[in-house]
């Protein structure tokens, strides 16, 4: 591994994989000092270099963002949502994990994605077993140990929706199956259509072969 300091001029690319960082260094890293064809994590001070998430995955998490918007401007609870954001970075002490999607409830307000804590994450799982551990296992104690309250790991291949509440008591697990729907606690009347979103994971993969 490599170290990088503040004082040198620091660029991200596909050759930064294995380079040690501090957190502040990786944070003041700026929009214009690294490679846009991949995305980066602080992983316990390492970097890690990930490819971009694939279609049969922005799609559908697309479509979410858009029922949890239409859910906030139409709905007669829908204010329980404060925001939602894809692509976004979980703070943590040595370690900046990028969630597919992050949603803010119970604020009343604008968060600051920053400082206010999501009450959700959620995954879209990638193909092969390097990314469904890391989906599984180790982004499910990132979260946990970052305070979120709920981990939702939404599987196009097994055809469910994992939903993992995080207790004082210890962890609650819920599987969604893909006839099923899952109405969130923190989002009252929302529910999340799951059918609708793995139809869209499968027209996209059908349209890529």
């Amino acid at each position: 591994m490599t170290t990088a300091s503040l004082e040198q001029e620091v660029f991200l690319g596909l050759d930064s994989a294995g380079v040690m960082m501090t957190p502040e260094e990786f944070d003041a890293i700026g929009e214009d000092e690294y490679d846009e064809n991949y995305r980066y994590e602080l992983i316990n001070g390492v970097v890690v270099v990930s490819p971009l998430p694939s279609p049969e995955e922005t799609g559908p998490n697309e479509l979410l963002g858009h029922y949890l918007l239409l859910y906030k401007e139409t709905h007669r609870r829908g204010k329980s949502l404060d925001w939602t954001l894809p692509q976004q970075y979980v703070f943590l002490k040595r370690t900046r994990r990028i969630a597919d999607r992050l949603i803010w409830t119970g604020l009343g307000r604008q968060p600051n994605r920053r400082s206010d804590l999501p009450s959700i994450a959620v995954e879209f799982v990638s193909r092969g077993r390097r990314s469904q551990k890391r989906d599984y296992v180790d982004k499910r104690k990132d979260y946990s140990k970052a305070g979120i309250k709920e981990y939702w790991i939404i599987d196009r291949f097994q055809r469910t929706m994992t939903v993992i509440r995080y207790k004082s008591t210890g962890e609650e697990v819920i599987v969604i199956r893909d006839n099923e729907t899952y109405e969130p606690p923190f989002l009252p009347g929302f529910k999340v259509p799951l059918a609708d979103i793995l139809a869209a994971a499968d027209r996209i993969a059908a349209s890529e072969e």
